[in-house]
């Protein structure tokens, strides 16, 4: 990513502080937080402080993330993996230490899974699609019933491995490479995360590249079988990009101070 891994907007606030109710419901609606299905449990996931004067951003949600939320002052941490997914779970453990930490600390924590990753403006995906240059863009990914990718045409075709450096400066790792027989890249899906199930729904579309984050080995052959390639990114690298300019854009609205925790996975 960058040299320093915490990447912190102005200091400088326009206000005191803005009350969590107000910020929360502008979240939800910005987001559309309630018109996803997702085994994420999106919103405000624990009630901490009624006022928010600093925000925290992370992708992910651990004893690391909410301990450098709490120790940087914010009130409200921002996560893409929050806590909660599709069953409730014993606070006891790893898992009650981070419920506990983020309460003693009066820390609020926002989730937004896939209403995140399918936004247009602060999406994951709309933010890759934008840095690379990508135009003519359409949906693309579907997932149970909606489309949360994005597919478009990059101005200029380029040659894979220069494509794939260019997203390796973008992100700071290294990718991997499936070559499925297309020397060039010119049209690509984009779905962070994890996409490698998309290879078909790519080729159905004409793409020659899919832009994703993990392999997983059950796909492995699609981009060969397919002659599509895939580039892999990472699952997190590729995933820091939405709760980034999410907090950019609460910055923008509130004039609240952010910092963003980086505690890259590796995966």
């Amino acid at each position: 990513m960058t040299a320093n891994p915490n990447t912190t907007s102005s200091e400088t606030r326009s206000r005191p502080g803005v009350p969590r109710a107000e910020l929360i419901q502008w979240l939800n609606d910005y987001l559309d937080t309630d018109a996803f299905d997702d085994v994420s449990l999106n919103g405000l996931q624990i009630e901490g402080r009624d006022t928010v004067t600093r925000v925290a951003a992370s992708v992910d949600t651990s004893l690391r993330s909410l301990q450098a939320a709490a120790d940087a002052g914010a009130d409200l941490l921002l996560v893409h993996h929050g806590l909660f997914w599709g069953k409730p779970l014993p606070l006891s453990g790893p898992h009650g230490q981070r419920v506990r930490l983020a309460m003693e600390a009066g820390l609020n924590l926002y989730a937004s899974h896939l209403p995140l990753d399918h936004h247009r403006e602060v999406g994951n995906n709309a933010m890759i699609a934008r840095a690379l240059g990508l135009e003519d863009l359409e949906d693309f990914g579907e997932y149970g019933g909606r489309k949360y990718g994005l597919a478009g045409t990059l101005p200029r075709e380029l040659d894979l491995q220069d494509f794939a450096d260019r997203v390796q400066k973008l992100t700071g790792e290294i990718c991997l490479v499936h070559s499925g027989a297309h020397p060039f890249v010119h049209r690509i899906g984009i779905n962070s995360g994890e996409g490698a199930g998309l290879i078909p729904e790519a080729a159905r579309m004409g793409l020659d590249t899919l832009l994703t984050g993990e392999p997983e080995h059950k796909y492995f052959h699609d981009a060969f079988e397919y002659g599509l390639n895939a580039v892999f990114a990472g699952h997190y690298e590729t995933e820091v990009f939405g709760v980034r300019a999410l907090a950019a854009k609460i910055e923008e609205e509130f004039g609240l101070p952010w910092q963003f925790i980086h505690q890259p996975t590796g995966l």
